[in-house]
């Protein structure tokens, strides 16, 4: 069990589009807007690892087309969201966006992550450290998992936050929103190129 916990926080932990759009949704819109986001995170990311539990995933990864599909879907809605907190705060009016990505946004964000998908898979299909037990096993997976998750999240969101109350200077900050945003579309790059 104690491999499953260093797995699950060094999945976690790692820079994906959840951490870093979390992260960068603090830097560019604070810490208020950003608890929104993450908690829609968190659902999400409870329905993927539903979905690997029951087998759903394996299901949509078989079908041929299925995998490209979502991952069209996730470098667009992901290059969208780097697009907000690049211009988060910025002069430019005709761009300026009057809505805040929230909770919704954050479960499209999930069901489209194949981050996600990954870390669920290999954690919930791998460590079987009470096999004779595999309710039992599961749940007290999805129990670690969520206790690992939440305050890791809250890390990025707050170290995101913190950023933005410094009141940097305007170019200051756009730097960091920009920053941010490449970074997200960076490591999305990074998993299409390092798929089999």
């Amino acid at each position: 069990m104690l491999a499953f916990v260093w797995a699950c926080l060094l999945l976690i932990i790692t820079p994906g589009p959840g951490v870093l759009s979390i992260a960068g949704l603090g830097s560019g819109f604070g810490f208020k807007a950003g608890q929104r986001f993450l908690w829609g995170l968190w659902l999400g990311n409870l329905l993927v690892g539903l979905a690997v539990i029951f087998g759903l995933e394996a299901f949509i990864f078989s079908v041929s087309y299925l995998p490209q599909v979502l991952l069209a879907i996730s470098l667009g809605y992901l290059a969208y969201l780097a697009i907000k907190i690049a211009l988060a705060g910025s002069e430019i009016a005709f761009i300026k966006s009057k809505r805040v990505p929230g909770f919704a946004d954050a479960l499209l964000l999930q069901a489209v992550n194949p981050k996600a998908y990954a870390v669920n898979a290999a954690l919930f299909t791998s460590f079987n450290f009470w096999p004779d037990h595999p309710i039992e096993e599961t749940f007290i997976k999805l129990i670690v998992f969520n206790t690992v998750w939440i305050p890791v999240h809250f890390s990025w969101l707050y170290a995101g936050a913190t950023l933005h109350k410094l009141n940097l200077a305007p170019n200051i900050q756009r730097s960091i929103n920009v920053f941010m945003a490449v970074s997200m579309v960076i490591v999305v790059i990074l998993a299409v190129f390092s798929r089999p």
